[in-house]
């Protein structure tokens, strides 16, 4: 796989509505957006880190930065065997894993199109649609929130997500079970909580919750594991699982039942599968979590939820929850079933608006 040139494109999307959660809001996205061509194609790739170091230690800034300096010029010092095999090159680098599993999913969906097929397949996924929910930031009251919960499952969304935080959790989730008895429901707390809130936590079992993801540190293990002991309501662990050893860990610990896999976090789609192939031996279910993609992000997403292990819906919908427009055409849709069908193109199975990317880029840098 000879590399002929490699871009790196910084786009700025506005948000169709602001998205709180415990971090803070978000109104617009600035996303790093790869293009690695050679050989007759081009695969393209997403970054997803946020605009501040706040979900993780990166950053829209600081990635384009060790991509720069560093992952590109590694990568184009010498032919590359396959996507699987790239992650090797970047071992040295600690860390900064959204980085580089943006510029690794470029690589995936370029030898998907080289080889004519498509990336889901590439992947080893067998699902031919997969099964959507949605995740609803913290609103400025409790009665916008139901309203966008309406909204959602008329729009046939199969489960919901609210955020919560001290303050936003328990009165907040009261008022949704009364109003939706039976909704499939989560609650995400983005590590709002410490373990001395236990006794607060453990009132989240009588909602009934398919799972409270995060509640702890981003980088807590052990914590996670007393308070899961705890609780009859499965937690679900997002920010600390960043390495298959991560998982291992957190499996052996006890520390959750379910795991939240984002393509991103965890550095790209080998580190993905990984993870994935251990919580299916381990028997334990995962979902594909969301960024605020663009588009890009989004298709991979997609082709990364059809592996068999990803059971639960996950935060994968429609462009036009987010966009006014989407960077991919057609726009990603969900089905009245709540799912979305997998495309079956080549590559991540979406055409490109070239047109609009050029037109939302605000820097750009070619190598060679």
């Amino acid at each position: 796989m000879n590399i002929e040139r490699i871009t790196l494109r910084e786009i700025r999307m506005p948000l169709l509505a602001p998205f709180e959660t415990s971090f803070g809001l978000t109104t617009d996205r600035r996303m790093i957006l790869l293009e690695v061509a050679g050989e007759g194609a081009a695969g393209w790739g997403e970054v997803t880190a946020g605009e501040g170091p706040f979900y993780n230690e990166e950053s829209t800034e600081t990635a384009w930065y060790v991509l720069q300096k560093f992952l590109v010029p590694e990568l184009l010092r010498k032919p590359v065997r396959s996507a699987a095999d790239a992650s090797e090159r970047w071992e040295p680098v600690r860390g900064h894993r959204m980085a580089k599993g943006g510029l690794e999913a470029a690589l995936w969906d370029w030898e998907a199109r080289l080889s004519g097929r498509s990336l889901s397949a590439l992947l080893g996924g067998t699902r031919k649609e997969i099964p959507c929910g949605v995740s609803i930031g913290i609103q400025e009251s409790v009665e916008k929130l139901l309203e966008k919960i309406r909204v959602e499952v008329a729009a046939g969304y199969q489960r919901v997500k609210i955020k919560i935080k001290p303050g936003w959790d328990l009165a907040v989730l009261e008022r949704v079970r009364e109003q939706f008895p039976s909704l499939r429901l989560m609650a995400d707390a983005n590590s709002a909580y410490t373990l001395a809130d236990r006794a607060h936590l453990k009132l989240l079992d009588r909602f009934y919750l398919m799972m409270i993801e995060q509640p702890l540190a981003h980088d807590d293990l052990l914590d996670h594991a007393r308070l899961q002991k705890d609780l009859e309501t499965p937690v679900c662990l997002d920010e600390s699982i960043r390495t298959l050893r991560h998982a291992e860990q957190a499996i052996e610990l006890g520390a959750c039942r379910i795991i939240n896999i984002k393509l991103g976090r965890v550095g790209g789609f080998q580190t993905a599968r990984q993870i994935h192939d251990c919580c299916r031996d381990a028997n334990v279910p995962v979902w594909c979590g969301g960024m605020l993609e663009s588009g890009i992000g989004r298709a991979h997403n997609i082709a990364l939820a059809t592996l068999p292990n990803f059971s639960l819906p996950g935060d994968v919908s429609a462009s036009r929850r987010y966009w006014q427009q989407d960077v991919i055409t057609p726009e990603v849709e969900v089905t009245p079933g709540g799912t979305i069908q997998v495309p079956e193109g080549d590559g991540f199975g979406y055409g490109l608006r070239l047109d609009r990317i050029e037109k939302l880029t605000v820097r750009k840098e070619t190598f060679p």
